[in-house]
């Protein structure tokens, strides 16, 4: 029997019903126990308030810690770059399409039009930087809360449409109120979105472990993940900075870009490199140092400041 531990949302849900099916088809029996995180409980506040280390994350560990689960699921994307001593991810499913997308009720919404006022709602503080970037037009509104209570939001009129990941909006139902997807040059995406993450403590067996890795884990995503995932800790990053990194893999060959923005979005860090599958790790990190060394160390020391304020 798989013990799997995940949040209470319906996306968090679909995630985890979706690996339990695999695992079921690989032959390896599931439950699944469902819990909320200090993330799901405080709506009211943003993550780089709560503070970015295991908001959606720590409640699950424990319960890994202590072996009531056997493995966690989690969106990679909120995933810390350092986990806690004695954890680990042991598989990486197959990606989804990684883009950020513009989400409305009204089809007629265009962006691109300065003269047409637009309130934007997302929690991101990567999305809110990049907004202010390439739109700065738009007016912005914390949005926090499940998809669904998104939805909501913006139906009583909190905003004009929602800046989400195509993945999550995919996995829900709701891509056809897709009225913008966004090129992944413009919008680079956060560290690992799109991508389910199987975490497991140390003390999980191995026999079961490899089961388990054998059953979910995909190779290429791996890959790009380990690359994506080097860069963001070389930053000592979580997803209460303006980070963003997508890595892509094509003939054996790693193209990473990654990058850093000011919080009001007025100065971006952008670059990319490239490398052999096997020097995934290396090349997260080289793109991390070139980003810290064109005035990112100072920018990070900056947006610190800015949010312990």
């Amino acid at each position: 029997m798989i013990t799997i531990g995940t949040r209470k949302s319906l996306l968090a849900m679909w995630q985890t019903e979706t690996v339990a099916a695999l695992l079921d088809a690989a032959g390896m029996a599931t439950r699944i126990d469902a819990m909320e995180t200090i993330g799901d409980r405080i709506l009211d506040t943003s993550i780089a308030k709560i503070g970015s280390k295991g908001v959606f994350t720590a409640e699950l560990e424990e319960q890994l810690a202590v072996g009531a689960t056997d493995i966690a699921v989690h969106s990679a994307k909120d995933m810390q770059s350092q986990l806690p001593l004695g954890f680990a991810l042991i598989a990486f499913t197959e990606r989804e399409k990684a883009a950020d997308v513009l989400v409305s009720d009204d089809p007629g919404i265009d962006i691109d039009d300065p003269t047409r006022p637009l309130v934007v709602g997302t929690s991101s503080v990567r999305r809110r930087a990049l907004l202010r970037h390439h739109y700065p037009h738009v007016q912005i509104v914390e949005m926090r809360g499940n998809l669904q209570t998104r939805i909501r939001k913006m139906r009583d009129g909190a905003c004009d449409a929602l800046l989400l990941a195509y993945a999550g909006v995919k996995r829900m139902g709701y891509d056809g109120l897709v009225v913008r997807e966004f090129d992944l040059e413009q919008f680079v995406p956060p560290v690992g979105q799109g991508c389910i993450a199987i975490e497991a403590a140390d003390t999980l067996g191995e026999e079961k472990r490899q089961r388990i890795r054998a059953c979910l884990n995909d190779p290429d995503s791996e890959s790009c993940l380990l690359a994506e995932r080097a860069f963001l800790k070389k930053l000592e990053g979580g997803c209460s900075i303006p980070a963003f990194g997508h890595c892509v893999l094509a003939g054996g060959q790693l193209t990473l870009t990654a990058g850093l923005a000011s919080l009001d979005g007025s100065r971006i860090l952008h670059h990319s490199d490239s490398g052999s599958r096997q020097e995934a790790l290396a090349l997260g990190e080289r793109v991390g140092e070139a980003i810290l060394a064109r005035g990112g160390r100072q920018m990070l020391a900056e947006i610190r400041r800015q949010q312990a304020g």
